[in-house]
């Protein structure tokens, strides 16, 4: 294969790493990097069902107020590790970062199902949310870094929306574990704990075998080592059978080694380089966040106050919901990858948005009962599933890759402020069902906050599908590139219709 070149200094070289990355051919390697990495967000999924299910109300003598806070630690905890971790993840490496923080969540949620008492829980959940807020930014780095361009959008995104599997598996294990008639009270909930670390201590043994990223190693003064994890990726791809093109050396990157970024480096990054993608990126993210934690949150109030079901059978309601979330990613993903970026964006937003719409108005008018108001849910979010997962996609492969990890974590904390105020705000318009006024307004408050988030991912949004993550967003190590803009030597000709924001 075509190999790097020193050129100018001992420290610059043009690296191929990129070109090399992403010529390759879909195969069990990254099979193995997307069962590996992907578990993330099962996990997360499974986390956040197994606490709403507030198993541990009665055996920690917690009030209601107390069991919406554990949840909130939970949250609180996700932000934190995403800042400290997703930084560390851009200093360090991918691969430390997702070995660490699985450990962490592993430990925290473990720990978690022997609490003997309040605080002791909120400790150890805050713990395994920073676990996950960590993985969130580490795991879709390295997912980006390592899946080749072509496929980069649908794998991400299908990726992302397995989150709704975790919940599914969750909700699931909850109709036994908290059926006391099969196990007592005090287990129930200890178990489901435990579902989390289990399946994570497979994973953990998976992603030994899962290398750091080429791409992090190429930018950091480690273009040997980069050189040969490609060469050990290709020969285990050729031991399979394929046939290798090489690749040829015009395509090729002057990189000279970077180290840690400064914040002052960051902030002209977004704000003076590319501050409509910074833009793009904040609104994906809060509009996607807001209305997720409305309906989420309070789906089961809506169903009781309104349609009068009891406790028991809103379980039951969740299942479709859930499916509906996790098959919109598996069926549109590829679609990014096809049509593109901004299109799919636009109309997975844009459609969520005028089904939530069309419900509100039969919910005004009482013309919808338990069932259909969960279809309709359902098929927004087969929309809103998709383009949710395209947020946290364009947030990774839009900037550059120095600050990848950061990026996602300064974003994902951004939108899960602004969602945080999202079940408050309709908890208080769901208020006894006396009055579907409040609610029908809110919901159309959501959709119109999906289509706006929709229309300004169409105006100013990047057309990265099927290229190079260089080509999108150059590193800030290619030499001659600077903080506020401009081309390397590779030129604008060689980027082919690279969208430059």
């Amino acid at each position: 294969m075509a190999r790097a070149q020193t050129a100018g200094t001992n420290r610059d070289v043009d690296s191929l790493v990129p070109a090399r990355m992403d010529r390759l051919p879909w195969t069990r390697f990254h099979w193995s990097v997307v069962v590996g990495l992907g578990v993330a967000w099962i996990l997360d999924g499974l986390e956040i069902e197994i606490v709403a299910s507030a198993g541990f109300q009665h055996t920690l003598q917690m009030d209601s107020a107390q069991v919406g806070l554990a949840g909130t630690v939970y949250l609180v905890g996700q932000v934190v590790g995403a800042l400290v971790f997703g930084r560390l993840s851009d200093k360090l490496g991918r691969r430390r970062l997702f070995i660490l923080t699985l450990l962490i969540y592993l430990i925290g949620s473990g720990i978690a199902g022997f609490s003997p008492t309040m605080t002791f829980l909120f400790v150890f959940r805050f713990i395994a949310g920073m676990g996950i807020g960590g993985e969130y930014a580490a795991i879709n780095s390295a997912i980006d870094e390592l899946i080749p361009s072509h496929y980069r959008g649908r794998v991400d995104i299908a990726i992302n929306g397995t989150y709704w599997g975790g919940a599914a598996i969750g909700a699931g294990a909850n109709l036994f574990l908290l059926n006391h008639a099969l196990i007592a009270e005090n287990w129930g909930w200890r178990i489901g704990f435990f579902i989390g670390p289990v399946l994570g201590l497979i994973i953990i043994y998976l992603r030994r075998h899962i290398p750091e990223s080429p791409r992090w190693l190429m930018t950091h003064g480690r273009e040997e080592e980069a050189e040969k994890t490609v060469d050990g990726i290709e020969r285990r791809i050729e031991s399979e059978g394929t046939t290798l093109e090489e690749v040829d050396q015009s395509k090729s990157l002057r990189v000279s080694a970077s180290g840690s970024l400064p914040f002052r480096t960051i902030a002209r990054v977004f704000f003076r380089k590319y501050p409509k993608r910074t833009f793009v990126g904040a609104t994906m993210m809060i509009t996607q966040s807001f209305l997720y934690n409305a309906i989420f949150f309070t789906y089961a109030l809506v169903l009781q106050n309104f349609y009068h079901t009891d406790s028991s059978s809103t379980q039951y309601y969740f299942f479709p919901f859930a499916i509906g979330n996790l098959v919109g990613p598996l069926v549109l993903g590829h679609l990014f990858d096809v049509w593109g970026r901004r299109k799919m964006i636009f109309l997975t937003y844009a459609l969520s948005g005028a089904v939530l719409a069309v419900s509100a108005v039969l919910f005004d008018a009482g013309a919808l009962t338990a069932t259909t108001q969960t279809i309709f849910w359902c098929v927004s979010f087969f929309f809103a599933s998709a383009g949710a997962s395209s947020a946290y996609l364009t947030v990774s492969e839009i900037f550059p890759l120095e600050l990848r990890s950061q990026a996602i974590s300064y974003f994902f904390a951004l939108g899960q402020i602004a969602g945080a105020v999202a079940p408050l705000v309709y908890g208080i318009l769901v208020g006894d069902g006396s009055d579907r006024g409040p609610l029908t307004a809110g919901y159309f408050l959501g959709a119109g906050i999906m289509i706006l988030g929709g229309v300004i991912a169409l105006i100013f949004g990047v057309d990265a599908e099927r290229k190079s993550l260089e080509d999108v967003a150059e590193p800030l190590s290619a030499v001659g590139a600077t903080e506020t803009g401009g081309e390397t030597e590779r030129g604008s000709a060689e980027r082919d219709g690279r969208t430059g924001i």
